[in-house]
Parts: C-alpha cells; sequence; structure tokens
C-alpha cells in the first residue's frame, strides 16, 4: 500500500516525514468537529497504519521514529478532547451495583440515531449500497485487528472471551471464513477494488475517524477499557443491522454468497454480544471495578461514531444534495 495523497498541512508533514525529507514545523490547530477534519484524521490514520501493514514508500520503522510518536501524541488531543466532550457516559449510580452489561445494554437501548440499515434494506439504490461498502472497506478489510491489541493486556476469563470473539472474526483458522475475506467477495459483487486500503484517499473524514477511533484505544495501554467497550457496542448492535444489510444486498441482485458477510453476522454476533457484555466487559469490570466509566466510554464512542457515519450518507443520498465523496463504482 502507499502512502495517501495530503488533504491539508498536518498530513502533508506527516507524508513528508515518512518520506524522509526534513520538513518545517507545523501546528497541529484545534478543530470544534475533529471527526469531520479530513486533514486531521488523514494525518491520524497514516501515523496508526504504521503499526498495522505499514506503507511500502515509508521509512522503515517510521512508527518507532520520535517525531513522528510526538507528532501523533499531539493530533490525538484535539481527537481526544472532542470524545471526551461528547461521550463520555457516567456509570449507574443505582444502588446494588448495575451490572456493566446492563449498563451496556442501557445506553445501546437509548441510542436513537439514524436508521441507515433500514434505508438501505428498502429503499437504496446499487450505487448507494456500493458507496456504503466502499466506505465500509476501510476498516472491514481489517476487521478485528484493532480489538486485538487488547490480547496481551488481559488475564483469566476476560482475556479467554476476547480470544473467543477473535477467533471467530478470523474465521477459525479457515482463511476463507475470515470476515475480512468475506467482505471482499461483497465488494468483488459491486465491482469494488479490494485492495487493503485502496478507498482511503476517497473517503470522508468520518468514515477515517470510524477506525481511528479503535486505533486510538488499541495503541494506549490506559484506554484498554475503552477497546473493550468499543468491541462490546459493535457485537451488540451488530445483528439487526445485518440482517438488513443483507436482506438490501439481496434485493439488489447479490447472491447468498456475496450476501453472506453480513448474513454470518447475524448468527455470529447473536452469540458475540453475550461474550462481550458478560464475559468479557463483566469479568474485567470484576477485576477492575475503576474502569466501567471508560468501559461505558469505549461503548458510546462507537455509538457515536456510527450515527455520523450514518447521517453523513443519507445526507449525501437526499436529492438535490451535494455529494462530495461519491466515488463508489471507481476502483
Amino acid at each position: 500500500m502507499q502512502v495517501p495523497p495530503p488533504r491539508g498541512p498536518l498530513s502533508g508533514w506527516l507524508i513528508s516525514r515518512l518520506a524522509g525529507r526534513r520538513t518545517e514545523e507545523v501546528t497541529v490547530y484545534g478543530s470544534s468537529e475533529p471527526w469531520a477534519d479530513d486533514d486531521l484524521q488523514l494525518a491520524l490514520w497514516i501515523a496508526y497504519e504504521l503499526h498495522y501493514r505499514g506503507f511500502e514508500d515509508a521509512v522503515v520503522d517510521g512508527q518507532w521514529h520520535p517525531e513522528i510518536i510526538a507528532f501523533r501524541t499531539q493530533l490525538e488531543q484535539p481527537w481526544t478532547a472532542w470524545l471526551e466532550a461528547n461521550c463520555r457516559t457516567l456509570p449507574s449510580d443505582v444502588p446494588g451495583d448495575v451490572p456493566v452489561a446492563e449498563q451496556l445494554r442501557a445506553l445501546i437501548d437509548a441510542d436513537d440515531g439514524p436508521k441507515l440499515s433500514a434505508y438501505l434494506r428498502r429503499h437504496a439504490t446499487l450505487e448507494e449500497f456500493r458507496e456504503f461498502v466502499l466506505n465500509r472497506s476501510v476498516y472491514q478489510l481489517k476487521e478485528a485487528d484493532p480489538h486485538s491489541f487488547g490480547i496481551p493486556r488481559l488475564d483469566g476469563a476476560a482475556k479467554a472471551a476476547l480470544v473467543e470473539i477473535q477467533s471467530d472474526e478470523y474465521g477459525a483458522g479457515r482463511a476463507e471464513r475470515m470476515h475480512a475475506e468475506l467482505f471482499r467477495t461483497t465488494m468483488g459483487w459491486l465491482g469494488l477494488n479490494d485492495a487493503y486500503g485502496h478507498y482511503v484517499p476517497e473517503v470522508p473524514a468520518v468514515t477515517l475517524a470510524i477506525s481511528n477511533v479503535m486505533s486510538l484505544f488499541a495503541m494506549h495501554q490506559r484506554w484498554t477499557p475503552a477497546l473493550l467497550g468499543h468491541l462490546a457496542a459493535l457485537e451488540m448492535t451488530s445483528t439487526l443491522p445485518n440482517r438488513q444489510y443483507a436482506a438490501g444486498a439481496l434485493r439488489l441482485g447479490a447472491t447468498d454468497a456475496q450476501a453472506r458477510y453480513f448474513t454470518e453476522h447475524v448468527e455470529a454476533d447473536a452469540v458475540h454480544e453475550q461474550i462481550a457484555a458478560h464475559d468479557l466487559c463483566g469479568n474485567y469490570v470484576r477485576e477492575h471495578p475503576s474502569a466501567i466509566g471508560d468501559v461505558l466510554f469505549g461503548a458510546s464512542c462507537s455509538l457515536a461514531l456510527d450515527n455520523l457515519f450514518a447521517q453523513h450518507l443519507l445526507t449525501t443520498w437526499q436529492p438535490n444534495s451535494a455529494a462530495l465523496h461519491r466515488t463508489a463504482g471507481r476502483s
């Protein structure tokens, strides 16, 4: 994968440093809506991606360069501040210590975000469904990788629960059943390029933000409970939307194999929901009672960014709307 083109001074500085060029220092600016800031989110995505697969045209081991680490830290400050200000959820103060699984369920049940999955099931055109899948590919082609950073930080029952979930995500040892590979089949149906990171240059900031919040939690040990809460929210909100995505894909002409990515999640995540809420987060909070706030914070971040992404797509699909990132169908 090549380093994507810059979208402003922040990503431009980082790309230049990764190419081995000395550049003048750049000031990381504040942003009232960092989730929508193309330059900030692309710079963060590039900095985090160095810890995943990296780039063919970047300096070797750039992720450990002191200047790049310091720069990433600066980028994370306005991003984390916004997340804290908008997604921090206080634990229940109800006497009797309400279990974290119940608090996660209450948080999710209270969410009333845009109904993207219902639109895709009933109304989306093939072009709109293609745009949805194109955007999802930024994370889905490395599905489960950010949450796997949590495995070495856990012990006992919580660790076993996370490994059980991740084993299913990676196909239980069968490459063709890996969720990322199933997603490639769906992309092929839609005529999309399934190369890892191919569409990063084209997607909006909010799509990068969905990936970046997972990487933020994955890269920092202090955010381990938020990483677990984020995963729990993904699993606990997956079954119904994926059932609707599958129905939408079949309506638009997908075969069962081409829609399998979605149908696979209907069954798997019904089980994962219980494992994530009770066995993973429940056991972790029993061992670390003070971490419950961060578990809920991670879940809230997942819900908030998914809602912003849904609102972005639904808005661009309105009649007479200028879809700035309407790029689906390119390969």
